[in-house]
């Protein structure tokens, strides 16, 4: 298995036959602001690779020097039941070696499938990630942060970047309406908003 960027191309094949099948509109950023991305040279779009065959896909960011959002964890539909996940986090790992990896895990308690998503969290613990300590809202999905570093960081730390993260990708109004950090149960489940629709929207 070998793990390297993907082009531009097979970017969008993985998006289309893949990423659009695994994840829900609410989830998933339009192709084209994963594109405008790539070519800042700031998203990586690392493909895993069994031969010819790109069997998986992990999606990273890395929007400040050595601080990546952990995005898009996503098996080729055709190798679902190859148990490649814990591989891919573990070339995702290298070859983001040195860098805080963070991501966000669907809060059980508030998933449409609470098992599929206490599995999931389960999941990326025993592959190496860190609780932050918080909980957030992304266009109204409530996520548990989750982070891979060699040292643990303080969740103040995790949490200023977390929100630095998505200022510098949504601007007002998006912002406000699709972000809230931290955010507990207390504060209500918000509406679930569609992230194409809204880009297209606000753009």
């Amino acid at each position: 298995m070998e793990m390297r960027l993907l082009r531009g191309d097979e970017m969008a094949l993985f998006y289309d036959r893949d990423l659009d099948d695994a994840f829900p509109g609410a989830e998933l950023k339009p192709l084209r602001v994963m594109e405008e991305a790539r070519q800042t040279g700031k998203y990586h779009p690392w493909g895993l690779f069994d031969g010819e065959d790109l069997v998986g896909g992990a999606f990273t960011w890395e929007y400040a020097p050595g601080w990546v959002l952990f995005d898009y964890l996503c098996v080729a539909r055709h190798r679902r039941n190859d148990s490649l996940g814990a591989q891919l986090i573990a070339k995702l790992v290298d070859c983001e070696r040195g860098k805080v990896l963070f991501g966000e895990s669907e809060v059980p308690d508030c998933a449409p499938d609470p098992e599929m998503a206490r599995r999931r969290l389960a999941f990326y613990l025993r592959n190496g990630a860190r609780e932050a300590g918080y909980d957030m809202t992304l266009f109204g999905v409530p996520y548990r942060t989750l982070y891979w570093a060699e040292e643990p960081h303080s969740r103040e730390e995790i949490m200023a970047r977390h929100r630095e993260l998505y200022q510098l990708r949504l601007r007002e109004p998006l912002y406000g309406l699709a972000v809230q950090i931290p955010w507990t149960l207390a504060d209500g489940v918000p509406p679930k908003l569609n992230w194409k629709e809204l880009e297209d929207k606000y753009e």
